[in-house]
């Protein structure tokens, strides 16, 4: 293009390139029709009469409690047309398809607190108000809409990480939530958020998208609007803070501190644990049962699986190694893990004239321990180096639907084992509930009703093609014989030095939480929320019960309860599959969105059951035995399976019972939880990298599911899979 044309064109970019505030929609005015709410009781009476049950009152209702809009920095931009983005999904738009499309009892909001400005705070309470509007009877809604945020905190050692967690709030009055939210933007993270990008930048995919221009411009609006809020004085009591401030906490400790300024009833629940897209290698929970980092009041969920992979299970091997002198050490495959750090040095080894000659053995050592360095940045330090060539390195082989890059250290087993002894006379442990949801970032809530539409269902994104990437990420680089350390790594936008082409084929649709509630209304999804009667599941609507049988005075305990136990304790668990899904929508979905809606929101697909169940195939119990002395080893712990009963073939469901003679004689605590698990069915990614293995084992090529043109859009990389639920843990302790 000649100069002068370049010119003309930039400046009326420049003139024109007026961003739109990024409002939050309407929800369609509409409840969902009464008898249609009142068949979920129907149904699930009716599978506990054919488990042979005819007393049970409460009613299972499910959730998702971890939401995401365009609200959420990370989630514009991945609406944005360079992504093949579908454009806005604001707070509305979460309603009308908890509502419509996936057919919820209730779900909360959950942007990231790092990025919501004053206006989209006050917008997020008006939409949420709406929403339960519009669901009838307070007490009787067709779905219940909580408020809340996340608190989105990264380390840059596993001395500094403490994760992400969602802070949730039992009312919605304006007097009864705080002013603004509180998040954990510090540091380089708060320099990203608070930095203007150079003109030429801002207008460079304005110019090559000219089409779609408009959008470029209302995300750097949204980015304008971030930076014009200060941040708060610090120090100071969070009730006398100005409305119109940034508030931060950069550690658990200060936002427990600020809630309980608020005095409103809250919880916070810990999610993506072992997602190491971002997690530093070597984390562990181990610092966040240490004194005022841990609330027991308010941490009281544990969020086990979402769409971003499994966080429950322990292994023993190690990501990151430590020798003598506490400088990192690469340790040597094994049959169940390839460290990326030896796939590092593999990388630089095979670009060796003489891979046998010392001079090479040095540039692969040296490799290894520049990956290490580089903590979540590790795959830059290899210069050239495809997606595939790192096979399935820092992959949890035998998990279930893991988390990309798996950390161990920060799983749900480990945290059921853990111990803190600061205070020998008081040993202190965690007692979560566990629960499932989505971590959807294009207001989706509840998304794993069915497996298709994996770029709209699932967090799975990429540009159009070649060229595109090549605008996002520059020029593909050559290889070299050596690798770089950490400083030699070359700038860019921090989203983009994470491994996202590798975490593409881990994203899943989301799980759910579900809970035996007293009744439909916000206060018995909040009770049961609080005394841990939940449950986690994979994204079907599997029913599942598991009590104590024989606790105290001849009582029954539910799942998440706590006790003493003078005898060897016995156990039931009942199981009914998820109903199998009808193509399409219900008549009332349908009615109520319209076509274009109906397609736009639930992609014409929503959860539409029939009268079928899936089969349970078995039940599996996981006994985790918690640690009595400091650095008991974890891997001794951790049972799993420590029982496993093969279910009949029988549609109705499964029952068992069984007790554990031993737990009197092991003199410890024990805490039991169960897993019940679905005859299999296709699920997207659930072949995460889908690796050719040669006899031993050993991952030899992969074929990715990626976010971008390299998989064909209509592609949902589908592989056989057991979907599951898995119960609250019950905790006991033998009599004093």
């Amino acid at each position: 293009m000649p100069r002068s044309l370049l010119a003309v064109v930039t400046l009326l970019l420049v003139a024109g390139c007026r961003g739109r505030h990024e409002d939050p929609g309407k929800p369609l005015e509409q409840a969902v029709p009464a008898p249609v709410v009142a068949a979920r009781a129907v149904t699930q009476k009716k599978a506990l009469a054919d488990l042979g049950v005819k007393d049970e009152a409460k009613q299972i209702l499910f959730g998702d409690l971890h939401v995401h809009t365009t609200f959420s920095v990370d989630a514009f931009m991945r609406s944005l047309p360079l992504m093949q983005g579908e454009g806005a999904h604001p707070p509305a738009d979460a309603c009308d398809y908890a509502r419509y499309c996936s057919d919820l009892d209730f779900w909360s909001l959950n942007d990231h607190a790092e990025g919501v400005t004053p206006a989209h705070w006050q917008e997020s309470k008006e939409s949420i108000r709406q929403c339960n509007a519009i669901a009838g009877d307070p007490k009787n809604p067709d779905v219940v809409a909580f408020l809340g945020w996340e608190w989105t905190q990264v380390g840059a050692t596993p001395e500094t990480h403490y994760g992400h967690k969602n802070v949730i709030f039992r009312e919605t009055a304006e007097d009864r939530v705080p002013t603004r939210p509180i998040s954990a933007r510090a540091g380089a993270l708060g320099q990203a958020f608070t930095t203007r990008p150079p003109l030429s930048q801002r207008l460079k995919f304005p110019f090559l998208d000219f089409f779609n221009r408009q959008r470029y411009f209302d995300f750097g609006q949204l980015q304008e609007e971030i930076i014009a809020v200060p941040l708060c004085q610090t120090g100071v009591d969070t009730k006398s803070l100005p409305a119109d401030c940034h508030e931060t906490a950069e550690t658990p400790d200060a936002l427990y501190e600020k809630l309980s300024q608020w005095g409103f009833d809250s919880m916070v629940i810990p999610h993506g644990t072992t997602w190491g897209l971002y997690t530093p290698p070597g984390s562990t929970l181990d610092k966040q049962l240490k004194g005022p980092m841990h609330d027991p009041n308010r941490v009281r969920l544990f969020e086990l699986y979402s769409g971003h992979g499994n966080s429950e299970e322990y292994r023993a091997w190690k990501e990151i190694d430590w020798d003598e002198r506490g400088e990192p050490r690469c340790s040597a495959p094994t049959k169940d893990y390839l460290p990326c750090c030896w796939q590092a040095g593999e990388l630089i080894r095979a670009r060796c004239a003489d891979p046998k000659a010392p001079e090479c053995e040095q540039r692969v050592a040296t490799a290894r321990i520049n990956y290490l360095k580089s903590c979540v940045t590790g795959h830059r330090t290899v210069p050239g180096a495809k997606t595939e060539d790192w096979l399935d390195c820092g992959q949890c082989r035998d998990c279930y639907n893991p988390a990309f890059n798996y950390r161990p250290g920060t799983s749900g087993q480990y945290a059921l084992a853990l111990t803190n002894f600061d205070n020998p006379r008081k040993p202190r442990r965690f007692h979560f509930g566990f629960i499932g949801s989505s971590d959807n970032h294009s207001a989706r809530p509840g998304t794993g009703y069915k497996d298709y539409a994996r770029r709209a269902m699932t967090e799975a994104i990429g540009v159009k093609n070649a060229t595109w990437r090549e605008r996002l990420l520059g020029p593909a680089e050559e290889p070299t014989p050596t690798s770089r350390m950490t400083d030699e790594i070359p700038p860019g936008q921090a989203f983009l030095q994470l491994d996202i082409e590798r975490q593409g084929s881990f994203f899943m649709t989301g799980g759910l939480v579900a809970v035996h509630g007293d009744g439909r209304d916000r206060d018995a999804v909040w009770n049961s929320l609080q005394r841990r009667e939940v449950y986690a599941t994979s994204g079907d609507r599997i029913l599942l019960w598991f009590d104590l049988l024989n606790g105290p005075n001849g009582g029954s305990i539910p799942m998440g309860g706590q006790t003493e136990m003078a005898s060897p304790p016995r156990f039931r668990v009942r199981a009914a599959g998820a109903f199998e899904q009808k193509p399409g929508c219900p008549e009332h979905s349908t009615r109520a969105l319209g076509a274009e809606r109906l397609d736009l929101l639930c992609r014409n697909e929503c959860y539409n059951p029939s009268d079928t169940r899936r089969r349970i195939v078995r039940i599996e119990v996981v006994r985790v035995r918690p640690q009595v002395r400091p650095n008991e080893p974890v891997r001794e712990l951790v049972e799993d399976p420590w029982r496993r009963f093969d279910c009949p073939a029988d549609r109705a469901g499964c029952t068992v019972e069984f007790e554990d003679p031993s737990f009197l004689l092991n003199g410890r605590p024990a805490v039991y939880y169960v897993r019940a698990i679905q005859e299999p069915t296709p699920a997207i990614n659930a072949g995460g990298l889908r690796c050719e293995r040669d006899a031993e084992g050993n991952c030899t090529k992969v074929h990715p599911c990626y976010g971008d043109y390299r998989t064909p859009l209509d592609d949902d990389c589908l592989t056989p899979n057991e979907e599951r639920a898995w119960s609250s843990p019950i905790y006991l302790n033998p009599a004093s």
